[in-house]
């Protein structure tokens, strides 16, 4: 991630939404393993997750993410449904969307050709499988 003047780099800004604790720790002690330079924002639910992506409510002062990581099965909008709505939303649409899933056949499970999504992890996330993911997305 460049300052966009071509410089020095800047911390990619990465929303998780996640509704476990123990995913949330384990996904940012993964993170903090990698070299990416980041700043992590936490939501628990689809509902947040929308209101911080429009910069609603509490949320009126969120950065736009650079990515998001985004769990499967959340309370209140599912991650299929918040997928949806971020894919169907101009800018947001552009902005790597990355699944996490407790399962293993993640592919197959979630039907992730079928959902406006660019890569699906399992969790607890792997900070190798993840830098990797991350270093293929073209957007990032």
């Amino acid at each position: 991630m460049s300052d966009g003047a071509g410089e020095s780099p800047t911390a990619l800004e990465i929303l998780l939404v996640e509704d476990n604790p123990g995913d949330v720790r384990l996904t940012k002690e993964a993170l903090r393993a990698t070299s990416i330079e980041h700043e992590f924002h936490v939501v628990t639910d689809g509902d947040e997750a929308i209101d911080f992506l429009h910069q609603r409510g509490e949320y009126a002062d969120s950065p736009r993410p650079d990515l998001i990581l985004l769990d499967f099965k959340l309370p209140r909008l599912n991650g299929d449904e918040v997928a949806a709505k971020i894919d169907g939303t101009g800018d947001l649409a552009q902005i790597p969307l990355i699944v996490l899933t407790g399962h293993p056949a993640r592919d197959e499970v979630l039907g992730t050709d079928d959902l406006p999504v660019d890569a699906a992890l399992t969790k607890p996330v792997d900070s190798e499988e993840f830098l990797e993911t991350v270093n293929s997305l073209e957007r990032v």
